[in-house]
């Protein structure tokens, strides 16, 4: 699907999106693209579609760090890919990588999430 065209007057959206492994990861900056949850899907076209930007926030369950962020670049569709090697993903998306440097979590300790208990972002 095309990219909206940019909503100068809606809010940006920003999602942790966690990985299971490292691989996954790396293919997404390889090829552009992502696959999540079915359950993440709904949410985040809703997202794609009623905001002007939508950013990803990657990292890896347990390292401790993000892994970079991304720009979601198109809306989940229905083709699946064979890269992540799970049936427990949907379709895919594209996305377009910003930055893509390690950085500890501690780094951003400052960043409370108010739609989860003010809790730490990480």
């Amino acid at each position: 699907s095309k990219s909206p065209s940019p909503r100068p007057n809606m809010p940006f959206r920003y999602f942790i999106m966690k990985s299971s492994n490292g691989q996954n990861i790396d293919i997404s900056q390889q090829k552009g693209i992502w696959s999540t949850t079915p359950s993440n899907e709904r949410k985040l076209n809703r997202a794609f579609w009623e905001s002007s930007m939508v950013y990803l926030i990657f990292s890896v369950q347990g390292s401790g760090h993000f892994q970079g962020f991304a720009r979601m670049a198109s809306e989940i569709g229905r083709e699946k890919s064979q890269d992540w090697g799970s049936s427990g993903f949907g379709g895919i998306f594209k996305v377009e990588w910003i930055q893509k440097e390690s950085i500890p979590f501690q780094f951003a300790h400052h960043l409370l999430n108010p739609w989860n208990d003010n809790k730490k972002v990480q």
